[in-house]
This record gives C-alpha cells, sequence and structure tokens, in this order.
C-alpha cells in the first residue's frame, strides 16, 4: 500500500514492512498505540521466502486476532518428516500437542503479511512505500529518523524490522555477532510438481549434498529449499529437477513441470550483540538470522513482534523503560537457542558419506522412542518457549 508521505511524528516509527514489523505494528495498534510503518521497497516487489507457521506462532497471532484468518488460507499439516531418499529416519507427530493449533500451518509468507496488513489497516495503522531510512540521532525525547527524500520523523521509539542487513542496527551502533565466513548460500523455488510425495506434510530431506525442504503450499505449488554453492538468481525447471533427482526420493520420480517463482539467498548464523539500544529496538532477521531448517526464522522473528509492541505499549502508557531491557534479555536466548537448533539440524543433514550410514541408524533408533519425536515435536512447534 503505497501513500503519500505525510508523516512527521509519530510514537512508534516501525522500519520494515514485512510480517515481523506489520505483527509489531499490528500489535502496537491493537493498543492505541500511534504506529507507522516504512518500507524501501515499492509495493509488490517484495521476495516471499517463509511458508511455516508454527502451533505456537498461532497462538501469540491469536492474541493480535490474525491467527484464524491465516488458518482458513494455508494447509494445516500434523507431520513433518526427517528423510534420507526414501527412507523416513524421524516422523514428527503434531496432532497430541496440547495446543488449539495442533498442526503447522502451510502459508506463503505474501499471504502472511497480507493478512497482517489488512489487521494494520482495519486498526487505523498506515504503511509508506517506498521510504528509505539513512539516518538516526538519538536525545532524551526519543529518535529522529531521517530518510533518503530529505525527511525528517520523530518517535519516541524506533522498531528495526529491515531484515538481515538491518540498516536501523548499523545506524544505532549495535554488532552483528557470529559467523566470520560468507554464510550459507540456498536456492528457493515455488514449483508445479508430478510428485508421489505428500501434499500435506513437511519433509526436510538429508543428502551427501546438503538439506532440501519440500514444503506444499495451498496453491498446488511445492515450495522447494536448498543450500547449494553458487545458486542462480533464478532457478531453471532443469536446476530444481536435478536437486529434486539428487536429494528427494530415488524410488518415485518427481518431475518438475514449472517453476512459477525462484530466488536466492544467503543465510549466516549470528544474533546482535543486545535488542535495545536506547529508543531503538530489534526485532526478526535484524536480530538474528540462521539456517531454514526446521523453518523456524519467521516464527521466532513473530513471537519478537508481538512480545516488543506489548511492551513498548506499557511503556508509553507509563511503565518504566526496564521493561524494553527485559524484552531484549528474554528475547537474545532464545535467538541463540534457536541458532543452534537449526544448525545442529543442518551439521546432520551434511554429514559424510562414510558417516551417514551411522547418523541415519542413530535417528532411527531415537525415533523409536514416543518420548523423542515428542520433544522434537515440541521444539519445532515452538511450545517448548510457551510462558508457564
Amino acid at each position: 500500500m503505497e501513500v503519500p508521505m505525510q508523516l512527521t511524528t509519530t510514537e512508534v516509527l516501525v522500519v520494515g514492512a514485512g510480517p515481523v514489523g506489520l505483527a509489531t505494528a499490528v500489535t502496537l495498534a491493537s493498543k492505541g498505540v500511534d504506529v507507522a510503518v516504512v518500507d524501501r521497497i515499492a509495493d509488490g516487489a517484495n521476495t516471499s521466502r517463509a511458508a511455516v507457521i508454527h502451533a505456537h506462532t498461532l497462538e501469540v497471532l491469536e492474541a493480535i486476532g490474525v491467527a484464524e484468518p491465516l488458518a482458513a488460507q494455508g494447509i494445516r499439516t500434523r507431520r513433518f518428516t526427517i528423510r534420507d531418499r526414501d527412507r523416513i529416519l524421524v516422523p514428527v507427530s503434531f496432532d497430541n500437542l496440547p495446543t488449539r493449533f495442533p498442526y503447522a500451518l502451510l502459508v506463503s509468507q505474501a499471504v502472511t503479511e497480507a493478512v497482517l496488513l489488512k489487521r494494520l489497516v482495519a486498526l487505523g495503522g498506515r504503511v509508506l512505500r517506498p521510504f528509505e531510512v539513512v539516518g538516526l540521532t538519538q536525545d532524551e525525547a526519543g529518535c529522529v529518523v531521517t530518510l533518503a527524500d530529505g525527511e525528517a520523523v520523530r518517535a519516541r521509539f524506533v522498531v528495526g524490522a529491515d531484515g538481515m542487513r538491518s540498516t536501523v542496527r548499523r545506524l544505532a551502533g549495535i554488532g552483528f555477532g557470529g559467523e566470520s565466513d560468507r554464510g550459507e548460500t540456498f536456492t528457493l523455488a515455488d514449483v508445479e510438481v508430478e510428485s508421489a510425495l505428500p501434499r500435506d506434510e513437511v519433509a526436510l530431506f538429508f543428502s551427501n549434498a546438503g538439506l532440501m525442504v519440500w514444503a506444499p503450499l495451498p496453491d498446488g505449488t511445492v515450495r522447494i529449499v536448498a543450500n547449494v554453492d553458487n545458486p542462480p538468481e533464478s532457478p531453471s525447471i532443469h536446476y530444481i529437477q536435478v536437486l529434486l533427482n539428487a536429494r528427494g526420493p530415488a524410488r518415485s520420480h518427481s518431475t518438475v513441470r514449472r517453476v512459477v517463482w525462484g530466488s536466492r539467498f544467503r543465510v549466516h548464523h549470528r544474533v546482535a550483540d543486545t535488542f535495545r539500544s536506547g529508543s531503538v529496538l530489534l526485532a526478526g532477521d535484524a536480530g538474528h538470522v540462521h539456517s531454514p531448517a526446521g523453518g523456524q526464522g519467521m516464527n521466532l522473528g513473530l513471537h519478537d513482534a508481538v512480545a516488543l509492541g506489548r511492551a513498548l505499549s506499557e511503556v508509553l502508557r507509563g511503565g518504566p523503560e526496564s521493561i524494553l531491557d527485559e524484552y531484549a534479555a528474554a528475547r537474545r536466548p532464545v535467538a541463540k537457542d534457536v541458532l543452534k537448533f537449526t544448525a545442529r539440524l543442518t551439521r546432520l543433514a551434511t554429514v559424510s558419506p562414510p558417516v551417514r550410514p551411522l547418523r541415519n541408524a542413530l535417528l532411527r533408533s531415537a525415533a523409536a522412542l514416543p518420548a523423542f519425536r515428542r520433544r522434537l515435536a515440541w521444539r519445532l512447534s515452538g511450545l517448548v518457549y510457551r510462558r508457564p
């Protein structure tokens, strides 16, 4: 939604109109806070990566009125499997989770953003595009944010929800610690494909070459994500077909008919040094990035968003600013824990060929234990982070 720039002051300025920025704004607007969102990308030019919303995330989103609209537009998958080609190493069922949402919801990030935006507009919120942040200064009254067109916006608080390369994080002088290497590169494609693989289940494939995620979407396409070296900017049918042949089932052939949309991205394993610097706060990929294994990234960011929205609204209603320190202190360890979990899945996926039989045997032995499968279901669903 592009609107003319008519913003000079606001209580909270959210930078970034992805799912995390929108969810933060919805949480604030639902509590009567004057909030505005700016994004440097024009409407319709953003890309869609995330495709899974887990149970605990739906619980959190229910509180801001978007869980049911999302659930109505997605595929409710009650099983997640870890596979090595034709072998199911670990089947994980969500059926018995103690939640109103005993499933993982498969839905395009574009749909998630549309639902959040509709809710935000209904609450009187606004998104301004395309406006790029180029400057940020802090004083006793909050922040002054300078935009590329020379406009200045005064806000009591600024939320950086502007992704891994966050301008807000950089301008606030917050470090982004983690790996010193160039990170992992991934290819991503939504494809029309003929396959015997289930259309109501997410599968994480382990292979000698790396991991591959199979995630069906409501429109009949399948989201394919795989870590590869030097992926093309726009993967072709042949490119995705080769990936499926090498990493997917061997006994049943899958045939890619069309690549609807494709992209590439790079992921590091990093966590910001702090999630708060004065009147600047971070949420989502601006504060943490990691492997997409397990579909945790957007879910973690949405939890940040609602927690931060609540914390800011309490402070703006007169609560102590220590509430914001509590937000930062609580969310950063969770981010580090998720980073370790996704890195562990990636390492398991890419063990060397001599170690592969041992890995498979250990995973299948562990999967025979109901307690192991239940713990993994709690971990994937995010319920492990549910407050008592």
